[in-house]
Order: C-alpha cells, then structure tokens, then sequence
C-alpha cells in the first residue's frame, strides 16, 4: 500500500504499558491482618477471609510494564495502524451521513473492556459496548506465520474488518442480529457467520476506495484476499487438527470469506453487502 506515517492518533489508545488482570474489589491485608480475620473466622464461625482481594491474574497480561525497545519496534507498525484506521473512517464518514469514528485500542496480552476481559489470543476484535477495535500488534505476526498471510494490505483486511462491526453497529444491525440470536439460540452460528461475512463485505467497500484513489500497489488485493482465506472456519478448524464441522462455523468458510470480501472489492457498495437477505450467502 502506498501510506504516509505522521496521522492524527486522535482515534488511537494505546494502552500496551497496562496489565491486564482481573481487579479485585476486596481487602488487601499482610499476614497478621489474614491471622487475624482466620482467628474470627473460627470464633465465629463465619468466613471472614472470603473479605480478602483474592483477585487472580487473567492470562499472561498481568503485570505487563512499559517496554521501551518493543515500543520502538512496533511504531512502524503503530503508524501503519493509524494511517488505515483514519482513511477507513474518513471513507465511512463520506458514505454514511449517520457515522460516528469509533476508537481503537492497543494492547498487549489481555485487555479489559465493556465487553468483559479478552486475551490476545483471541484475536482483533470489536466491542460495540464501547464502540473500540481492540488489536495486539503480535497478532499480526500470527497472521504472517500461523496463518501464512503476510502483507501490509492483509494486515490493513483485519482492521476494515473490525471496522466493518462499528459500521453494522452504527446502523442497527449489530443489536438486530444480536436479539435474533437470543430469541433464536439454535440459529445464533449462522446468524454470526452471516453477520461476519457482511463485515468481510464492507472491509471490501473500503478496500474499493482505496484502490480508487490509488492507494493499492501490484499484490495487494492478493493479500487482502489471502488473508480473508487464511482464517476462515474451515481452515482453522483443518489446521488445528480436528473435523470441519459447517454448524459450528461463526465467521464463515474461507470461500465465503473471500467471495465477500471480493464483492465489496468490485462493487463499493455497501447496499450490496446485505448476506442477511439471501437464503444462502455462500
């Protein structure tokens, strides 16, 4: 991709210095305050120590520090980040009158967010109870070398894709889609690869964009493409070993994926990205 560092990071929050452990709301005490609530414990017959902030760590984020070296070594990729969250959103604002620029979080091995505590592990993901994409930039080694999807524009693929959820929550099909699957637990799996699919669809609309203004360079759809391959269900599930099981997909097949992804390519239409019309989005 053709990019220029030095972007507004008006819309970044980089939070990679924190931990990322549970807190703890109870009493934090020295070994004669635990002695102590033990002895009333067994006078009284109550449970005193369970006043104790027994609080444990989630994941190997928990007590992560500043690291200035890893820092200077992301920054690259932190610019890069910027550069696509901007021109994704500046390209959303001009489509839609009614969007608004959601944020997006920097984090290092687990996060706590409106949607409860994730590991990075888990992936890039969007919380529409805060309206942030969360992303741990290791991820994208991952995705250069577990999932053999390397490039600036596949990279670029992940956050349109998160960015792709802001928009459906922006225009009410995040909350529509998630009542349905309450109402309909049995349907919640293909309303969810449905739902992915469409982010898939609208990441493609921005990529449209881009390649309209010149931004794209020889490869680049290649990537964006090999990426939206890379992880869909189907593979991971080969990869790791196990059966393909079709029911139990929520992104979509890497056909799928990638058909979505392309059509969003092609037409830069949001209005044709609706996979919740069709009997079958395959």
């Amino acid at each position: 991709m053709r990019w220029t560092p030095g972007g507004s990071d008006q819309d970044v929050e980089d939070r990679r210095g924190e931990g990322g452990g549970r807190r703890g709301g109870g009493l934090k005490v020295g070994l004669v305050g635990v002695l102590v609530l033990l002895g009333l414990s067994l006078l009284t017959g109550r449970n005193f120590l369970s006043l104790l902030d027994t609080s444990q760590p989630v994941g190997p984020g928990t007590g992560s520090v500043p690291d200035p070296q890893r820092d200077q070594r992301e920054a690259p990729q932190v610019e890069f980040v910027k550069f696509v969250l901007n021109d994704a959103q500046d390209t959303w604002q001009k489509l839609l009158p009614e969007y608004r620029r959601a944020k997006l979080v920097l984090f290092r091995d687990a996060i706590d967010s409106a949607c409860g505590m994730a590991e990075s592990a888990s992936g890039p993901f969007y919380c529409p109870g805060d309206e942030k994409v969360y992303i741990d930039l290791a991820f994208y080694d991952e995705l250069k070398q577990r999932f053999g999807a390397p490039g600036d524009f596949a990279q670029a693929y992940v956050i349109a894709h998160e960015l792709g959820h802001h928009v459906q929550n922006v225009t009410g099909v995040e909350p529509q889609v998630r009542r349905r699957q309450q109402a309909r637990p049995r349907e919640a799996n293909a309303l969810s690869v449905r739902m992915e699919l469409q982010a898939d669809c609208l990441a493609g609309v921005w990529g449209h964009s881009t390649a309209q203004r010149d931004i794209l360079e020889k490869g680049d759809v290649e990537e964006g493409l090999g990426a939206a391959a890379a992880i869909g269900d189907d593979r991971i599930q080969s990869q790791a070993g196990g059966r393909v099981n079709p029911e139990s997909f929520t992104h979509g097949s890497s056909r799928q994926r990638v058909a979505w992804f392309r059509k969003g390519l092609e037409t830069g239409d949001p209005s044709q990205c609706d996979t919740f019309k069709l009997p079958d989005p395959r």
